[in-house]
């Protein structure tokens, strides 16, 4: 029993570590991105978010929402979207995630970059997840981080191959996309055990620490930009993020999935969503921008008027759904759903042929 007089070795060991500044405290990660978008937002001359029109579009996604029922769970309803739950779903998803990027055209529909998958055509996005489907089903271990390391098996033609077109436009940026998967490959080998798995089981059960662990160890996932008058760079992260949305949608919140932070992610920054946004009335664009919109031209990546498209992008979309949890306190919504939804939309509408105006164009492997 120790006497009145000496100290509690607990105490001294808490109060060392203070003093050494080592106190076993752990921070809450944060990816940085609503950060660096609010500072374009609030100094940005060429993009406006309206906000009567934000509350407005608040109001009608959150019904439109509601009305189709639409939910994390929506995710997996589509045809090509993987139906299993376990590690060989976490490399399909982080496979597609790595390559999910530049997919347009300035080809008419019919003559445009597609993959012709259990009958029917697709294009954009779903043309990647169709390559990658198709291939798994030839025998082509396409998700698998070993596979890209091989380069006598995973090289250019193999892409070619995997992602062959039935029309004679090939997928844009096939070298980028073979570049990603062989940094990817490198990473993975040397930190992760060369297992995607691995990778989200270091973040620990934190949307943003694996978003952070995806910036930091991937070059190709590093999406940031400098901004002029800011010293530290703009975060973005489109890619980084929308693997952890898609995980967390796959698996419904649960196993590889399930994460504490979700609501830390943004939606995802790339031509769609701004598209539509623009179409709401929510963003606003100086005549420059709208010219430059409606007349095809080429937007440098990372340049001025691109980044305060996907900077005010993020933060309308922030505001919405902050306006739909102030009206509607107990709706179970977040970006990445309003995301989603937006995406589904605008690309229902590009089906249709109603889409209003062009998207922008960017050639980069951000999105």
């Amino acid at each position: 029993m120790s006497s009145d007089d000496e100290a509690d070795p607990e105490l001294v060991e808490l109060l060392r570590q203070h003093f050494q500044g080592k106190l076993a405290v752990k921070e809450e990660a944060d990816t940085g991105v609503l950060d660096g978008c609010e500072y374009i937002y609030d100094n940005c001359i060429d993009v406006a978010v309206d906000m009567r029109a934000s509350k407005a579009a608040a109001e009608t996604i959150f019904n439109k929402m509601a009305d189709q029922g639409y939910s994390m769970s929506s995710w997996s309803e589509h045809e090509l979207h993987p139906k299993t739950k376990d590690e060989a779903t976490v490399d399909f998803i982080f496979t597609m995630d790595l390559l999910n990027f530049s997919f347009w055209s300035e080809l008419p529909e019919d003559e445009r970059f597609a993959i012709e998958y259990r009958g029917r055509r697709w294009t954009g996005y779903w043309s990647l997840v169709a390559g990658l489907q198709r291939a798994l089903e030839e025998g082509i271990p396409i998700t698998d981080p070993e596979f890209w390391r091989d380069e006598r098996e995973c090289n250019l033609e193999k892409l070619k191959y995997v992602f062959r077109s039935c029309t004679d436009e090939e997928m844009p940026m096939l070298k980028e996309r073979l570049d990603c998967l062989q940094e990817a490959s490198q990473v993975l080998y040397e930190r992760y055990d060369c297992s995607a798995a691995n990778l989200v089981d270091a973040a620990d059960g934190s949307a943003a620490r694996l978003v952070n662990l995806l910036a930091q160890d991937f070059k190709c996932f590093r999406d940031e930009h400098v901004y002029e008058g800011r010293t530290k760079p703009v975060r973005f992260l489109k890619r980084a993020q929308i693997f952890v949305a898609d995980l967390w949608a796959c698996f419904e919140n649960q196993s590889f999935g399930e994460f504490h932070d979700i609501d830390k992610i943004t939606m995802f920054a790339d031509y769609r969503i701004p598209q539509i946004l623009i179409s709401l009335g929510t963003l606003y664009c100086s005549p420059t921008v709208t010219a430059s919109i409606k007349d095809k031209k080429l937007l440098e990546s990372g340049g001025k008027l691109e980044m305060q498209l996907r900077a005010c992008s993020i933060w309308a979309v922030e505001l919405i759904r902050r306006e739909i949890k102030r009206q509607h306190p107990k709706a179970d919504i977040n970006a990445i759903l309003i995301d989603f939804f937006l995406y589904d939309t605008i690309k229902e509408m590009e089906a249709q042929g109603k889409e209003p105006l062009p998207h922008h164009r960017t050639r980069s492997i951000w999105y």
